[in-house]
């Protein structure tokens, strides 16, 4: 439902040849802070993981 917003958002944004308006702005920080969540989530064990080993080995 989110993305299905937020494409209809970004296709609308790409056709306005006007300006980026508050609006546009706004969608691409949702879509900036859902990436950096989704790999913080993702990869949040896998770096925990290469830190501490990194931590040990100095």
């Amino acid at each position: 439902m989110m993305i299905s917003v937020l494409g209809r958002l970004l296709v609308a944004a790409l056709k306005d040849r006007k300006g980026v308006s508050a609006l546009e702005y706004g969608a691409l920080a949702v879509g900036i802070v859902l990436a950096v969540a989704t790999a913080a989530v993702t990869l949040g064990g896998k770096l925990t993981t290469l830190f501490t080993t990194i931590g040990s080995s100095l």
